[in-house]
């Protein structure tokens, strides 16, 4: 932005007087990214803040933008009926709303703020309420280096933040059930003076409702540990399969959950040097596109981009992570609701 229209949108956002709270402010963006850039500023007190101000009308053009794209593809045919283009692009609508409400955002980070607060090895920054607005979020500015620069590291901590990355994915959908969605690397940073990930960018969180939580869970164990019948089951369950599926559906389904599950069936590190997950993932997906009866669940969208995530930021690092030992750690700890049931073919093997 101009500098004469970032001043429009800061007076209109925080009110004309809204650099008598600083005692600077850096009209250089020290990021930018698709809804708005962020601006360095120092506070009275002398914290150094982060200050995130979205691009005027971004939050107005969302649905039409999104339905020109829907439209381009509908047109050029490029989409596979498989995909289901109308439920993702509703659930992108949804979720792209949600990240334009910095309000919204605030609450969020608040909230991961306090959850981690017991936590080592996770620090989530301080939100400057004062300064912050709708369309303005001002935040505790702090170090630290993306995924991708501590892939430069050495192995031991390497493994240390991809433990931690996969540790807290787990954490946010079975132990709060509140999950930030959004795995772009740039989004935990990681400070080697205190061995700290620290966490930005809360627009994309969001709850899961405790029966689909509950499910997932048992699917997840299912997958690890090889149990053909209780991934059917719990996939039935959560929406992704309908029991009239193929034989040739039924079976990429169950294979791409069986390669998921794999770092996840046996004990000890799980080296993520030498994977071919991402592969067999889009070999079986290719199948499933064509032999697909009905589109994933809403929640599926988000948690799968994160947990997709985590695995690639593993791969990224080179780690080798206890991946079984954290998913049993969390199952074992898990409060199933009372409509539960019973799935003794799920059991911890």
């Amino acid at each position: 932005m101009p500098r004469s229209q970032l001043n429009q949108v800061l007076d209109a956002e925080l009110g004309p007087g809204w650099s008598t709270k600083l005692t600077s402010f850096d009209y250089e963006p020290l990021a930018a990214a698709s809804i708005g850039q962020v601006h360095r500023a120092v506070m009275k007190d002398g914290m150094d803040v982060a200050m995130k101000i979205q691009y005027p009308g971004v939050a107005d053009s969302i649905e039409s933008d999104i339905e020109n794209v829907k439209l381009l593809l509908d047109y050029t045919n490029l989409i596979p009926e498989g995909l289901y283009l109308d439920r993702a692009m509703k659930v992108a609508k949804e979720e792209l709303s949600r990240e334009c409400d910095y309000q919204l955002e605030a609450s969020n980070q608040k909230r991961f703020r306090d959850m981690l607060s017991g936590h080592d090895g996770f620090y989530v920054p301080l939100v400057v309420d004062d300064i912050s607005s709708k369309r303005v979020l001002t935040t505790e500015l702090i170090s630290g280096v993306p995924i991708d620069k501590v892939a430069l590291l050495d192995q031991g901590t390497r493994n240390y933040v991809g433990r931690n990355l996969l540790e807290l994915t787990l954490m946010e959908l079975f132990v709060f059930r509140f999950m930030q969605t959004d795995p772009n690397w740039s989004n935990f940073l990681y400070d080697e003076a205190t061995k700290t990930i620290n966490l930005i960018d809360f627009g994309a969180a969001r709850d899961y409702p405790k029966r689909f939580v509950d499910d997932y869970l048992r699917m997840v164990m299912a997958c690890a540990n090889n149990d053909r019948a209780a991934v059917i089951e719990m996939s039935q369950r959560l929406g992704f399969l309908t029991g009239k599926e193929s034989e040739v559906m039924l079976e990429a389904h169950v294979q791409a959950g069986f390669v998921v599950g794999l770092p996840f069936s046996k004990s000890g590190g799980y080296d993520f040097r030498s994977t071919n997950i991402t592969q067999s993932i889009s070999n079986l997906g290719a199948t499933m596109l064509r032999h697909r009866l009905t589109p994933p669940p809403d929640e599926a969208y988000s948690l799968h981009r994160k947990l997709s995530g985590a695995f690639l930021a593993c791969i990224k690092l080179g780690a080798v992570v206890p991946c079984r030992e954290l998913l049993l750690d969390v199952y074992e700890h898990y409060h199933f609701g009372e409509d539960e049931g019973t799935l003794s073919t799920a059991s911890v093997s």
